[in-house]
């Protein structure tokens, strides 16, 4: 195997991770804020907010995004209202139509995942809440959101490992990541092995620091669950 080659091709990679990092954070923020409204109108009890979040929950999850991202990329320039409207500027971008198809989907995925952190929450715990006087936004805020959060971590952490490897597609609708620069350097060098073995190094490396970071957030989260230590127990006795 030609290290040389795997060097330089590793280089060349590594100036695409940019693309890649961008592609990835904010169609993660912007499917998260999404995700949000989507759980919001889903268990708001209005029929119609509920149906809609429904409806588009099940598009989302039920279609390919491959597809999704072709029609947005693709599909949206066929009707001459949205040539001619302000979002034109944006949605003419390859990287823009790419961050949208991917929050768009991530969105539908990150819903019901936030939607059963919120059934986990206890019902008990909800009525202590309001029986010494907390209730709406302060509720949200002290009791539920905190206690659905824990309970869809790991779920929602295997969402963004996906939404990371996600990412390689935007290479089909012309965004030059990672993925994208892997195809132009194979059709060029026809060393598919050494390529895209560079690439699936940077991709695992990605995901591991995202994995860690979420153990380590869920680690923080769980603190109360734990066993207190010796140290502590003895610490309290001595008190």
């Amino acid at each position: 195997m030609d290290i040389g080659f795997l060097y330089s091709t590793f280089l060349t990679l590594m100036a695409a991770l940019p693309t890649t990092l961008a592609l990835f954070a904010l169609s993660v923020f912007i499917g998260g804020l999404l995700a949000l409204l989507v759980v919001w109108m889903r268990v708001s009890g209005n029929p119609v907010l509920s149906a809609f979040a429904k409806v588009y929950i099940f598009v989302f999850r039920g279609s390919p995004l491959l597809i999704q991202m072709f029609l947005i990329f693709y599909g949206l320039a066929q009707f001459s209202i949205v040539r001619h409207s302000f979002l034109w500027p944006y949605l003419r971008e390859p990287f823009d139509c790419a961050v949208l198809s991917l929050a768009l989907c991530t969105a539908g995925y990150s819903a019901e995942i936030f939607r059963g952190g919120i059934r986990a929450v206890s019902a008990k715990e909800i009525e202590a809440a309001k029986a010494i006087g907390m209730s709406g936004f302060l509720l949200v805020r002290r009791i539920l959101a905190p206690i659905a959060f824990r309970h869809a971590l790991p779920a929602y952490s295997t969402e963004v490992v996906l939404m990371m490897k996600s990412t390689a597609l935007a290479s089909l609708v012309t965004v030059w990541e990672v993925t994208g620069v892997a195809q132009r350097l194979i059709s060029q060098t026809y060393r598919t092995m050494e390529v895209f073995l560079c690439a699936a190094v940077i991709y695992l490396v990605l995901n591991f620091i995202l994995l860690q970071a979420f153990a380590l957030l869920e680690y923080a989260l769980s603190r109360h669950r734990r066993a207190p230590s010796f140290a502590t127990v003895d610490a309290a006795k001595t008190a």
